[in-house]
């Protein structure tokens, strides 16, 4: 099976596998699914603060400090917050 793309994770998490190809255990599945079905059927608060976090999360893995406050900055939303500085790049 195909373990690429942006949701690699989301098909291996659905066939059961990691992406190395050793099952998950049943347990972890079980626990996973039923955070994410909680998850699911939470209301939501906006699409904009949902895709700041995404961006911080992401982006964080992929742009220095300086380079994503900036770009968050120069697209309209607010800098990064300390605790998000804290977490992410320390």
């Amino acid at each position: 099976m195909d373990f690429s793309g942006p949701d690699a994770i989301d098909k291996a998490i659905e066939a059961g596998f990691d992406l190395d190809g050793s099952p998950i255990p049943s347990e972890m599945l079980f626990l996973y699914k039923e955070v994410m079905d909680k998850e699911n059927a939470r209301k939501r608060t906006g699409v904009k603060k949902s895709m700041r976090n995404r961006i911080v999360k992401t982006g964080s893995k992929h742009l220095d400090q300086e380079t994503l406050n900036t770009r968050l900055l120069n697209a309209g939303w607010d800098g990064l917050r300390p605790k998000e500085i804290e977490f992410f790049y320390k």
